[in-house]
This record gives C-alpha cells, sequence and structure tokens, in this order.
C-alpha cells in the first residue's frame, strides 16, 4: 500500500512544482494521519490489515511529496549555487532531530504513553504541534519561482501602488490552503483552461491578431479573465499577460469600451511599463525564465 502511495503520488510532481509550501504541508499532515491509523489499529483487530495498509498508504503519499517539494525550497536559499551543501547541512540537521525525537519518544512511549489512553492524549497534541510548526516554517520560506498566485501578487502590487515586491516581501501574504483563489486588483486571471471552453473559434483569432507577436491570448469574462499560454511560454510571457489583464480589467470599470478596445489599451499600456518592470524583478531576486503553473497545461497554435 505504501508503494501503491508512491506510485500515485508521483504523478502529480507537477503541482508539488507549482506549490511546494503546500504540499509539504500535506506531506506532514498525512504522515501524521497514517501514524495514527497505524496506532488505532489494535483497537480495531478485525480491521487489522486495512488501517495499518491505509496508514501507510498516506504515508506513502507523504514521503513521495516531502522529497519531490524540498530541492524548490532547497532552490531559494541557494543563493551561490550551493545547492548541495544545502542538502547536507538539511541532512545532518534532519538526522540531529530525528535522533533526539526518537530518545524522546522511548522517553514518552515508558511513562506517559505506556497505555492506550495516553498515544490517544499525547499522540493527537504532539501532531497539531508538528504542523502547526511546518506551517510556520513554510510561511517563512521565501520562493522564488513565479506560479500563479505569486505572479497575480506580483501584478497587484504593482499595478496598485506601483512596488515590486520581493520573494522575501510576498512569504507571509501566500495562501498555503487554498493558492487557487482569485486576486482582483490582479484582473482575477485564471490559467490553464481548454480554449474551447474559453473563447468561441471566430473570437479566437480576432485575440489571436492582437497578441500575434505574444505567447498568451487572453479573454475577458464576466466573474474573470482566462489566460491561455503557449507551450513554451515563460515567466516574462505570463507576466505580460497577467499584466495586460490588470490593466484591462482597470479600464473596463471606467470606461464601458468593447473587450477589444480595452486589450487594445492595456497591451499598448503594459508594453511602456514591461521592460523595468522585468529588470527590477530580476535584480529582486525572482526566476522569470519559467513560469510553474501546475498542471502543465499548455497550447499550440
Amino acid at each position: 500500500m505504501q508503494h501503491v502511495g508512491k506510485l500515485i503520488c508521483s504523478n502529480l510532481g507537477a503541482r508539488m512544482d507549482s506549490e511546494p509550501k503546500r504540499w509539504r504541508i500535506l506531506a506532514d499532515a498525512l504522515y501524521d494521519l497514517g501514524t495514527g491509523l497505524e496506532v488505532l489499529s489494535p483497537l480495531c483487530p478485525q480491521l487489522f490489515l486495512e488501517m495499518a495498509g491505509l496508514g501507510n498508504f498516506a504515508k506513502g503519499i507523504a514521503v513521495v511529496a516531502a522529497r519531490a517539494t524540498r530541492l524548490p525550497i532547497y532552490s531559494s536559499f541557494a543563493k551561490e549555487g550551493n545547492l548541495s551543501d544545502l542538502f547536507a547541512k538539511g541532512e545532518a540537521i534532519s538526522t540531529l532531530f530525528n535522533v533526539v525525537g526518537l530518545g524522546a519518544g522511548i522517553q514518552l512511549a515508558s511513562t506517559v504513553c505506556s497505555s492506550m489512553q495516553g498515544k490517544m492524549i499525547v499522540g493527537p497534541l504532539l501532531s497539531v504541534i508538528h504542523v502547526y510548526s511546518v506551517i510556520e516554517e513554510m510561511r517563512a520560506a521565501p520562493v522564488n519561482t513565479l506560479n500563479p498566485q505569486r505572479t497575480a501578487m506580483i501584478v497587484a502590487d504593482f499595478v496598485k501602488t506601483g512596488r515590486i515586491s520581493s520573494p522575501t516581501d510576498l512569504r507571509y501574504r501566500e495562501d498555503l490552503l487554498f493558492p487557487g483563489r482569485l486576486i482582483e486588483d490582479a484582473g482575477n486571471v485564471k490559467v490553464g483552461r481548454d480554449p474551447h471552453k474559453v473563447v468561441k473559434p471566430s473570437k479566437f483569432h480576432e485575440l489571436k491578431e492582437l497578441f500575434a507577436e505574444e505567447k498568451f491570448i487572453l479573454c475577458l469574462g464576466s466573474r474573470w479573465t482566462d489566460m491561455v499560454l503557449e507551450q513554451n511560454a515563460s515567466g516574462e510571457d505570463a507576466l505580460r499577460g497577467w499584466l495586460v489583464a490588470a490593466y484591462a480589467a482597470s479600464m473596463a470599470k471606467s470606461f464601458h469600451d468593447p473587450s477589444l478596445t480595452v486589450l487594445q489599451d492595456a497591451y499598448d499600456k503594459m508594453n511602456d511599463v514591461f521592460t523595468p518592470l522585468l529588470s527590477e524583478l530580476q535584480a529582486k531576486g525572482w526566476h522569470t525564465d519559467r513560469f510553474l503553473d501546475g498542471t502543465g497545461t499548455r497550447f499550440a497554435w
């Protein structure tokens, strides 16, 4: 069952690249859940195999997710390309605290947790402390790759205040549990939907002509703006599209123009500000050469 969990989790790698913090929190929560099922399995001897198997299934997913998310998080700290050194130090710290935890666990198992009642009290308490600590750890870690949430926050700050945020500025503002929320100041952009569900073929050609030199197209909707990225689109392309969407959403509130006119004006405004914006983003440590949308959904036209 643990191997099955690992194989299933391996198909979610693109989502882990996009949201490593969220998946790291989920990994630790699942590991605690799996451990809890193993601890409780003696209480249900007739369901021992099912509970133990389900617990190991959860732990298998957790192990892969924890290992897979370690690299993108460590990469944000590798300011001088010293990723191997960071891994080595991380393993040393992990080993040290595993030994300390093992000693503490032996003490608890021989005293407070010697009975099932003690396990059922101390286990959930330690699990809550563990997950809370991981959440605080992930909130404090700055990640410098562009994903939908971080791109939207950068664009919203720039459009609203003219300020360009660094990875450190955004770390405590990220929504780690529900990263897919729309940000109004950034144009309420959704990425990765099927073009056939986004826009009609006749309008698709009009939008493609408007963004002829770009690797994205935008379709303004009543509740959100859909952005379709070309297969080779980078973080810079996603930023350009997001800026156009943010400017178009702002203009649409003030002027009730046809959508193509609004998009054209927003596109021209984006071109005026994009070069200095990009330079400043790169100076602040953002990696703009790639865009991690989590689903890997790209299109060719």
